[in-house]
């Protein structure tokens, strides 16, 4: 199994640009999939060079010694690096974008296997990999051929809570306690920053422009939990059962809140905030423009940590 960082140089580690070496060592596994079901868990299968996961599609055989993953979902990339493994291979929300920079350099020569909800399985086969990781909500109709490449391990849904797929790829990795150190340096991050700032008592909305609306992000996103748990309470609406909702440019003043972030692929261009949001100016004094690299796409242990930072950051520049 590949050893856990020391709580106090993850923090270090996650809170400067992201410089990851790849842990090799070991030996080689077989590995068969099964098709029972189950909640997500592990357990040890001794003197095999495998361990059982409990996953969405059932319960597969992962090799004890993972050292060619190719990932599926921006939590599963996130993770693994921050893991120190280096995936062969991920899925990526836009190609011409590649892999998101703030996981730094040494993640930057990931092969891109297609987007997110189109990966490619003649990419994905060509690299050879140990272990697949992917979701049954995005990629359930690929399973069959997925796991006659090698072992893979489904999530229910990018929607489930981002901690728990956090968990479940350590799982599938054999490194449940480093998934554990990474949490809780967030966790500590977060309340750091709630105690250092006194934002208890304010609002924060999240919100991306796109297709002509405006997505705001509730308390269950990725970006909506970050801004809880540093301290804010995102404003109570009916969120449908899910993690957004969208709202037309009429109703802009829906957004309104403590602090308003939007997205942007470029923050330094005003032009990409809403037309909606900038003629109500007067109503959004808290308003800042955010990178969507990482506050979208980031989702994980080292994206909660640049959010975090990017939250740090504007709370400082209001003191």
């Amino acid at each position: 199994m590949r050893p856990s960082r020391h709580p106090s140089r993850l923090l270090a580690a996650l809170t400067l640009p992201v410089v990851v070496a790849i842990a090799v060592s070991g030996c080689s596994a077989t590995a068969s999939t099964g098709t029972g079901t189950g909640a997500a868990g592990a357990t040890s299968t001794p003197d095999t060079g495998t361990h059982l996961v409990e996953h969405a599609r059932g319960e597969t055989e992962v090799p004890n010694d993972v050292q060619r993953v190719v990932v599926l979902e921006p939590v599963q990339l996130d993770t693994t690096v921050a893991l120190g493994l280096i995936p062969v291979g991920a899925a990526v929300l836009n190609e011409a974008a590649g892999v998101p920079a703030y996981l730094g350099a040494a993640a930057a020569g990931i092969a891109t296997v297609g987007t997110v909800p189109e990966p490619s399985i003649e990419k994905i086969a060509a690299l050879k990999p140990d272990l697949i990781l992917g979701t049954e909500s995005r990629h359930s109709a690929l399973y069959d051929q997925l796991s006659s490449i090698a072992p893979t391990v489904f999530m229910a849904s990018q929607a489930d809570p981002w901690t728990d797929n956090v968990a479940l790829v350590a799982r599938a990795l054999g490194d449940e306690a480093g998934a554990d150190d990474l949490l809780t340096a967030y966790t500590d991050r977060c309340a750091e920053i709630a105690e250092t700032y006194g934002v208890a008592g304010m609002t924060a909305q999240f919100v991306r422009p796109r297709d002509g609306i405006l997505t705001l992000y509730g308390p269950t996103s990725f970006a909506g939990s970050t801004l809880e748990c540093a301290g804010f309470t995102i404003p109570e609406r009916d969120w449908e059962g899910s993690i957004s909702v969208d709202i037309s440019p009429e109703r802009v003043l829906d957004a309104q809140a403590d602090l308003v972030l939007v997205s942007a692929t470029d923050v330094t261009d005003p032009t990409l905030v809403p037309e909606s949001i900038r003629t109500n100016a007067a109503s959004f004094p808290g308003l800042n423009v955010v990178d969507q690299s990482f506050w979208i796409t980031g989702v994980g242990p080292l994206g909660g940590m640049t959010v975090l930072d990017d939250i740090e950051r504007i709370l400082a520049g209001t003191k």
